[in-house]
C-alpha cells in the first residue's frame, strides 16, 4: 500500500540530517530515505538552472526508490526549485522555506529575524515568504556563513562559537527581535549557543520541527499515515535504524562520522550512489 512507502528526504549535504531527526521525532511510524549530495555541495555558490538541475536528479532518484512524499531539506533548492521538484518527483512536496516562514509568523508580531547563509540571505526567499503572510512585519536578515564549518567540525558548544555568534548576531539582539528563523538546516546544532547570544526571550524557530508539523498534517490530509507497529514488545523506533536508508553521492566515511556526531547514532544502512544526466543512475556496490 501507497501509505507503507517512505518519506524522501534530500539535501545538499549533511544539515539535512536535523530535518530527517525532526520528521523521525513528529512521526516515529513513518520511514525515511535521506539523499545526500555530498559530491555537489554547496548548492549556495550555483547557478539556479544548475541547482535545478540537482535537484530534479535528486527527486527523481528518491522517487525511483518508491516514496509518497519529498521533504526538500535544502534551503537554496527550496529558495530557487521547488516547483520544478515537486514536477519531478510526481508526489507532494514540502520545502522547509515556506514551513519555516509559517512558523515565524505565527509566533511574531513586529519583528522577525533570519539567519541563514549567504546564499540563502541574497535570495530574499524567507523576506518574500514571511512578508506575503504578514506584510507588515519587519524582517532583518543576517548571514552566518562561519556556523556552517562550525556545526560539522564539531565546534557547536564551543567559545569559539560564542564569538562568532556574538559577532554576528548582535545587530539582531539590538534589534529586539521577537522570532529568530534558523534559516540553515546546520543551526539547529549550534541552537544553544544562538539563544544564549540572543537571550531566552527570543523565540528560535527551527524550520526542520516547522517540516515535521506541515509535513504530518499533509499525510492526514491525504490519508497518508503509516499505520503504527504493533506495541506489544514493540521497542520505540531509533535514529538511524534499519527501516532508514541513507545515499550519499560522495565521501561517506565523513558523512557517518557528521551523522554520529549531529544525531548521536550513525546510519545503520548507509550507500554511495553517483547520479548524472536527469534519469540515470549508478550505483557503487
Amino acid at each position: 500500500m501507497k501509505n507503507n512507502l517512505p518519506i524522501g528526504i534530500f539535501d545538499s549535504g549533511v544539515g539535512g540530517l536535523t530535518v530527517y531527526r525532526a520528521l523521525h521525532r513528529r512521526l516515529p511510524d513513518e520511514r525515511f530515505l535521506y539523499l545526500g549530495d555530498t559530491a555537489r555541495v554547496p548548492y549556495g555558490t550555483k547557478s539556479l538552472s544548475t541547482v535545478e538541475r540537482y535537484g530534479i536528479e535528486n527527486a527523481r532518484f528518491l522517487s525511483a526508490q518508491g516514496i509518497k512524499m519529498l521533504v526538500v531539506a535544502c534551503n537554496t533548492a527550496s529558495a530557487l526549485a521547488l516547483p520544478a521538484i515537486e514536477r519531478a518527483a510526481g508526489v507532494p512536496t514540502v520545502g522547509v522555506i515556506e514551513s519555516g516562514a509559517r512558523a515565524a509568523v505565527e509566533a511574531a508580531h513586529a519583528k522577525i529575524g533570519v539567519i541563514a547563509t549567504e546564499a540563502t540571505v541574497r535570495s530574499g526567499a524567507y523576506r518574500r515568504a514571511i512578508k506575503k503572510l504578514a506584510p507588515q512585519i519587519k524582517v532583518i536578515e543576517q548571514a552566518c556563513p562561519l556556523f556552517v564549518s562550525l556545526a560539522e567540525e564539531g565546534y557547536a558548544d564551543s567559545d569559539a562559537a560564542r564569538l562568532v555568534a556574538q559577532d554576528y548576531l548582535s545587530g539582531l539582539r539590538d534589534e529586539e527581535t521577537e522570532t529568530l528563523v534558523l534559516g540553515c538546516t546546520h543551526y539547529p546544532v549550534l541552537r544553544s549557543v544562538i539563544s544564549e547570544v540572543v537571550g531566552e526571550g527570543v523565540r528560535l524557530i527551527d524550520s526542520g520541527e516547522a517540516v515535521a508539523t506541515d509535513v504530518a498534517a499533509a499525510l492526514a490530509e491525504r490519508g497518508l499515515q503509516r499505520a503504527p507497529a504493533p506495541q506489544k514488545g514493540a521497542r520505540p523506533r531509533q535514529l538511524c535504524d534499519d527501516l532508514d536508508h541513507f545515499y550519499v553521492t560522495d565521501a561517506a566515511e565523513r558523512f557517518s562520522r557528521i551523522a554520529e556526531m549531529f544525531l548521536g547514532r550513525a546510519p545503520r544502512r548507509l550507500e554511495a550512489v553517483e547520479v548524472w544526466g536527469h534519469d540515470e543512475l549508478n550505483v557503487r556496490r
